[in-house]
């Protein structure tokens, strides 16, 4: 056996498709979420007999298949009838009524936009969709600056069904009451996936991306159990990559336990998200933590509520535990002492989050 017989040659490379490994990336099959996916067709099904569905509020972790899911309906329903028209917004991007308008404008091909104002843009929407139906995905919808599209979405388009995805359940508590009474939409959980899930979820995308058979059993498990862990599948999709990298930089054709331990170190090194996708209260939480960073948990309480804070204390350890995941700070268990075991939480100065691993 020769010396370089392992060795890529030049314009070789171990991955076929890497965008699959983004996680925008739309499989042929969506495994694992057959029943949530089928809890939101039942409530868009009204529409296809020319009645009105219902609305549903999705909510659930980060990186677990929300929004993948949803897209996954509207490309299917888009290719069943022309009669339902399927809109799909990122409330992060588009975060005000005229910019949701305006992007819903675009989606139904109305380019005549230029100086017009949110109402007159809505009078347009509502003469194209009210011929027909339409199920209107609102992604994000904790980052939205104004909720007046929704209201009118409610009131004046006649068929329709209205899908609210976050990550944040209580977002649904602080809506306007007019919208409320008028959304009454069913809530939809979306659970983090299992080890068994993860290990299902990254073999696709493995097979995927990758050259077949350029992965060492025990390289693919190391990403597929801190996947599991993290319960993101995200970070497990950046790991694939930067594992195939480490091994490309080797010039190697196989992918190794080295590279995966490789990528995983450096991962540890990374935010999971910025902080500007936390909700307002996380965000205010975190930077009271980085003025008082090394205080016990209850110490940062107290001066949660000093603040005019509202959470009970169990709601606070969990966002504390939340913006651990998400690698914006430290906890340390210390026992011992005359109050027995204490927590200590330190802010993290992370200087780039996984978006720019």
């Amino acid at each position: 056996m020769g010396l370089f017989d392992d060795a890529l040659r030049g314009g070789e490379s171990l991955f076929i498709n890497v965008l699959a490994l983004d996680y925008d990336f739309l499989p042929k099959l969506l495994p694992y979420r057959e029943t949530q996916q089928r809890y939101v067709v039942n409530c868009i099904k009204p529409l296809l007999q020319d009645r009105t569905g219902k609305n549903v509020f999705i909510f659930g972790s980060p990186g677990i298949g929300k929004t993948t899911a949803v897209k996954y309906i509207l490309n299917e329903l888009e290719e069943e009838t022309e009669e339902v028209i399927p809109v799909y917004v990122n409330c992060w991007q588009k975060n005000t009524s005229f910019k949701i308008i305006l992007e819903i404008c675009n989606s139904l091909g109305y380019k005549l936009t230029h100086n017009k104002k949110t109402d007159e843009l809505f009078k347009i929407v509502k003469g194209i969709l009210n011929k027909k139906a339409a199920v209107f995905a609102f992604d994000e919808v904790d980052k939205l600056d104004d909720f007046d599209f929704l209201y009118m979405i409610l009131e004046d388009i006649y068929k329709k069904s209205v899908v609210l995805i976050t990550n944040h359940k209580g977002w649904l508590d602080d809506l306007d009451d007019r919208i409320k009474s008028r959304l009454m939409p069913d809530l939809l959980e979306f659970k983090p996936y299992n080890l068994t899930e993860t290990r299902g979820i990254l073999r696709q995308r493995v097979e995927s991306a990758f050259v077949p058979g350029v992965w060492e059993d025990d390289a693919f498990e190391v990403i597929v159990k801190k996947t599991a862990a993290l319960e993101d599948i995200r970070p497990g999709l950046h790991l694939m990559r930067e594992a195939g990298n480490n091994a490309e930089a080797r010039s190697s054709k196989k992918i190794v336990l080295e590279d995966s331990s490789e990528a995983v170190k450096k991962l540890d090194e990374f935010s999971i998200k910025s902080s500007n996708d936390l909700a307002s209260g996380e965000r205010d939480i975190l930077s009271m933590i980085k003025e008082n960073s090394g205080k016990k948990i209850g110490e940062l309480y107290e001066i949660y509520k000093k603040k005019g804070g509202s959470l009970s204390y169990k709601s606070f350890q969990r966002k504390i535990e939340r913006l651990r995941k998400n690698k914006f700070i430290s906890v340390e268990k210390k026992m011992g002492g005359d109050e027995g075991c204490t927590t200590i939480v330190k802010y993290k100065s992370v200087t780039k989050t996984l978006d720019e691993f």
